[in-house]
C-alpha cells in the first residue's frame, strides 16, 4: 500500500476530499539543473497541492489529517494503461503501415490513429474503473491533530 498524508477538506457520501501536498525528489538528484521538474521547482510549481477523492468509513471533519492509501498494484496497472499502451499502440500501428509499404504521410496518420484509439480506450476504461471502489483511494487512518488526552 502506498499511503501518503493530507488534509480533508469536504466531505462526500462515504468519500472524503483529500488535500495532499505534492512532492519531488529534486533535492537528492545531480541533474536537477538541467531537467525541467528541476526548473518547475526554482519557480514554485511544485508548492501546488492535489486533490484526492478517497472512499471513507471513519467519521472524519474538514480539517483532520489523514493517511490516504492505495494499493500499488492498482497504481502500477493505470501507469502502464497510461504511459505505456498508447506509446505501444502508436508504434504498432506506424509499423504496420510501414510494413504494408505506403508513404510516410500515411505511416504518420496510422501512428497518430493508433494513438487517438488508445486514447479513447484508456479513457472509457478510466470512467469503468471510477465506478469500482477496489480501484479507488482510501483513507487509512486520521491523524491525531494535538497531544493525547490521558
Amino acid at each position: 500500500m502506498i499511503e501518503e498524508p493530507g488534509r480533508v477538506v469536504a466531505l462526500d457520501v462515504g468519500a472524503v476530499w483529500v488535500e495532499t501536498r505534492r512532492k519531488t525528489t529534486c533535492s537528492g538528484c545531480s541533474a536537477k539543473s538541467g531537467c525541467g521538474q528541476g526548473l518547475m521547482d526554482t519557480l514554485g510549481v511544485r508548492e501546488q497541492r492535489g486533490l484526492i477523492r478517497a472512499l471513507c468509513d471513519l467519521h472524519l471533519q474538514v480539517g483532520d489529517g489523514v493517511v490516504v492509501g492505495i494499493r500499488e498494484d492498482v497504481l502500477l496497472r493505470g501507469a502502464v494503461l497510461v504511459y505505456l499502451l498508447p506509446l505501444i499502440v502508436l508504434m504498432a500501428a506506424a509499423s504496420l503501415a510501414a510494413q504494408l509499404s505506403t508513404r510516410e504521410p500515411i505511416v504518420i496518420l496510422a501512428g497518430l490513429g493508433g494513438f487517438f484509439i488508445s486514447w479513447l480506450f484508456v479513457r472509457m476504461r478510466s470512467r469503468r474503473a471510477a465506478a469500482d471502489p477496489n480501484l479507488q483511494p482510501v483513507v487509512l487512518r486520521a491523524m491525531l491533530a494535538g497531544p493525547a488526552s490521558p
